[in-house]
């Protein structure tokens, strides 16, 4: 036989074959895809990374809840461990079906196909399947864990055989032995057909796959990366607000507040009256001379114009009397310790000064109003003096607090 022989040979078979390799490859093609099977260390690995997740979004919360007490972070332990397994539990396998240690091993929750249903979660299992999961990892072991801290609490071992707490504490004893024995004969069963980690996964079915055909030994570090930003944000945060005064930064916002509703007010009555007033103007400029502006503001009092000057040209006493009367470096009066209290906060927040309410100058000391303070004699006869020697004779502002001088 020679070669041109030979070659026609090989031809005609070849094209006898197509026939059978093309049915081949249509069933090939029709039939299931069988996806790589999962190794049992990605599983496992998987199951530790969403333990390790809990524990680091846990942190955080328990160091804020302790700078508001320190004994929440122990008593509501339990609770914020199953918020956050919920929480956790509802972005990952209930909306991707996929905790996120699975997704950092490519590997995704698949359901038998032989259950049937018709209502699916975002993630395209079963919602009442995923509702029994959740209950039985999160739910469950709440529970039992706030039962046996109440017991231990409340003494449930060393209550008398007959009483209802001890039988109770031994039925969660028995309860916990059999979990834990299922538990280790389930991890048994894994390591030989490394299908279901857990009885709940095995009693519902639940397995990990491969989420892609290929398979990959690569950890994909993204949500760790991304875990870790936000864990040095927090650690950022909870070092900064101590350092931060929020009495100094409350107050100035306060301030500011006040300034700007104050000056709009005046600035819309300039503008209806079509009258500026060449001296400046604060907000308590129109109380009367015997009346104490930084009492009438600590009080909330606010007057119309038409109203304070009403009650200037009245005979009867001030709203705000001053006591012990101290006169500004703008000339305006005020009470002692009513000044002495908002030059001393002007001097803590490191300000030059402090606003008058009057005229909106600053106020960086003040001197003593020398004049007797007595007053008539009552129908009992007794009769009361305020003795000045008992009070600093100016007050001023200076770097590092408010300076009290007597000058003799």
């Amino acid at each position: 036989m020679d070669g041109s022989s030979a070659s026609q040979l090989w031809q005609r078979a070849w094209d006898e074959a197509q026939s059978s390799l093309e049915g081949i490859r249509e069933r090939l093609s029709s039939g299931p895809q069988a996806f790589p099977r999962p190794v049992r260390v990605g599983q496992l690995d998987a199951e530790l990374l969403d333990q390790d997740l809990v524990t680091l979004l846990k942190e955080p919360i328990k160091n804020a809840l302790s700078l508001m007490k320190s004994s929440w972070p122990a008593q509501f332990d339990l609770e914020i461990t199953v918020i956050i397994q919920a929480l956790i539990y509802k972005f990952s396998i209930w909306d991707s079906g996929a905790s996120y240690g699975a997704k950092l091993q490519d590997l995704r929750f698949k359901q038998p196909r032989f259950i049937p249903g018709n209502s699916y979660a975002p993630s395209g299992l079963r919602r009442d399947i995923l509702l029994l999961h959740a209950t039985l990892t999160v739910l469950v072991p709440y529970l039992q864990a706030r039962l046996q801290a109440k017991g231990l609490s409340e003494s449930w071992p060393d209550a008398p055989r007959s009483d209802w707490r001890r039988q109770a504490w031994e039925f969660l004893t028995r309860v916990e032995r059999l979990r834990d024995t299922l538990g280790l004969m389930g991890l048994i069963v894994f390591f030989v057909d490394s299908r279901y980690r857990t009885i709940p996964e095995r009693l519902l079915g639940l397995r990990l796959i491969p989420a892609r055909r290929v398979v990959s030994r690569n950890v994909n570090y993204e949500f760790m990366n991304r875990q870790m930003v936000w864990h040095a944000f927090t650690e950022f945060l909870l070092f900064m607000l101590p350092l931060i005064n929020m009495k100094k930064l409350r107050r100035k916002l306060d301030r500011a507040v006040k300034s700007i509703s104050w000056r709009f007010s005046v600035q819309l009555k300039e503008s209806q009256h079509s009258s500026t007033e060449s001296k400046k103007r604060g907000p308590y400029a129109m109380l009367p001379e015997g009346s104490c502006a930084i009492c009438a503001s600590s009080s909330g009092h606010s007057m119309s114009e038409d109203a304070q000057d009403s009650s200037s040209t009245g005979d009867s006493l001030p709203l705000f009397p001053i006591n012990i009367p101290y006169v500004t470096s703008c000339d305006h009066t005020y009470c002692y310790y009513c000044l002495a209290d908002v030059m001393l906060r002007a001097a803590d927040d490191e300000e030059p000064g402090w606003e008058c309410l009057r005229c909106l100058s600053s106020v960086t000391e003040a001197r003593r109003v020398e004049v007797e303070a007595h007053m008539e004699e009552d129908t009992s006869g007794m009769e009361s003096s305020i003795d000045s020697d008992d009070f600093p004779s100016s007050l001023s502002i200076i770097s590092g607090g408010s300076n009290e001088s007597d000058n003799s």
